[in-house]
């Protein structure tokens, strides 16, 4: 086949077209184009290789898979591209991390000079390197508790100053900065830059967290990074940085990477955000939300307090109508009657009580009078003693000449026996009623006796 070349017109510098890449000069350039294919014939003359690495990124698209293949040894990398009739004959548990082997064909597209190499099988060789040892220390870090839920300390509700450590003039601070604002404005940063990639990450990061948590007034810490791909989140799996982060008096908050992108400081920090933004929301609380539950805590309270006050009310009114309380001098009224029943009913009892047991006094009492040998000597008998204190109960016991002690009822004088008297003498023995002549006996004078 042959092309058509449009011909030099003289003294003018020939199309760029027709100028050969290894002819051109500054006056006879060629186009970009024809560098293009150039290059893309000169690669497809390329066989296909087998390859040796780790996969480090894994993106699906359109059911076409663009990744990167990683050396096991440098960090040199390599694109790739697996078109989706290839990816149907792929193993389906291919990941990111995987240490695989690739026969892969150099691809250049001439339209946009992106090289790149396409996948025509690909197959396990074991779990990649990096993959396995962050697997170790994960288990290692486990197993001395750096992943404990009761380990991690509680964020403060609302903090005075937000310590921020991330790349300068990067997206993931000013996701950051504008969050949090929107959020509560009066909030605070002081931030660190450093390295988020590299072999400056791990040291970096680790004086900024020391200089943080060394400052009195940072309350939270929060270390953030805009994702990429699993081979530039590596130093965020850094067992120096996760120790560093485990022994901080501060709370950190991890917000590296996206939502599928998981390195060990998620596990380590006190709290995990799956973005930068995220990250903002779960620090610095809403100032529009606590205002509104504020006013729905009030609406709460003075409904409460509202309630509460009208069922006092309602109490207070269902006691005053009862009517103890509404004429309350009735209840004393009664009681004063009860009480006057009841203290005349005493004094009623007391006083019977009084009446027969005086009764009973004075029965008893004439009854003692009655045997008394006082009462007897106040009716005029006497009694007759001799010296000796004997009671002289017959005439022969005071012969004459016997002196005796008489006792009268008031008082005793002496005298002397002149003996016995006959019989037939009057004597009070033979008066009704005491004696046997039954005469009644008449009152004894002193004389008589």
């Amino acid at each position: 086949m042959t092309t058509f070349q449009p011909a030099a017109i003289p003294g003018q510098p020939p199309p760029p077209d027709s100028v050969p890449p290894r002819d051109s000069t500054a006056q006879a350039p060629t186009s970009v184009s024809r560098l293009n294919d150039t290059i893309r014939g000169f690669i497809q003359t390329w066989g296909s290789v087998w390859v040796e690495g780790e996969i480090t990124a894994w993106n699906l698209r359109g059911g076409n898979v663009f990744g990167r293949l990683k050396d096991l040894v440098t960090d040199a990398t390599i694109s790739f591209r697996i078109w989706s009739s290839t990816r149907e004959r792929l193993p389906r548990d291919l990941k990111v991390g995987d240490h695989v082997v690739v026969c892969v064909k150099a691809d250049f597209f001439a339209r946009t000079g992106d090289f790149t190499f396409a996948v025509s099988a690909m197959r396990h060789v074991g779990l990649g390197d990096q993959l396995e040892k962050l697997e170790r220390l994960r288990v290692q870090l486990r197993a001395e508790g750096l992943f404990d839920a009761a380990r991690k300390r509680p964020l403060p509700f609302l903090p005075h100053v937000i310590g921020l450590i991330t790349g300068e003039n990067s997206d993931a601070e000013k996701d950051v900065h504008r969050n949090a604002e929107l959020r509560w404005p009066q909030v605070r940063f002081r931030t660190k830059y450093a390295a988020v990639q590299g072999d400056r990450c791990v040291p970096e990061t680790i004086a900024a967290l020391k200089a943080l948590d060394a400052a009195p007034d940072v309350d939270v810490i929060i270390i953030a990074r805009g994702g990429g791909d699993p081979q530039t989140l590596l130093g965020f799996s850094d067992e120096r940085l996760l120790r560093a982060v485990a022994a901080s008096s501060t709370p950190v908050v991890s917000a590296i990477g996206h939502e599928n992108d998981h390195p060990l400081l998620d596990d380590v920090a006190d709290l995990r955000a799956s973005t930068p933004t995220d990250a903002a929301k779960r620090v610095v609380p809403d100032v529009a939300e606590q205002r509104a539950l504020v006013a729905q805590l009030r609406a709460r309270l003075t409904s409460r307090l509202t309630q509460r006050v009208t069922h006092d009310i309602a109490q207070l009114e269902q006691l005053r109508s009862r009517p103890v309380l509404r004429t309350p001098e009735s209840l004393l009224t009664t009681r004063a009657h009860e009480v006057e029943l009841l203290a005349a009913r005493g004094r009623e009892r007391i006083d019977r009580t009084l009446d027969a047991h005086g009764r009973r006094t004075a029965e008893l009492r004439a009854t003692l009078r009655a045997l008394s040998p006082a009462s007897t000597l106040a009716r005029g008998y006497a009694i007759a003693q001799l010296t000796d204190g004997a009671i002289v109960r017959d005439a022969a016991q005071a012969p004459a000449s016997t002196p005796v002690v008489v006792t009268v009822g008031r008082g005793a004088f002496a005298a002397v026996s002149e003996g016995p008297i006959e019989d037939s003498h009057p004597s009070l023995l033979d008066e009704p009623g005491e004696g046997v002549g039954g005469r009644e006996p008449a009152e004894p004078d002193a004389a008589e006796n």
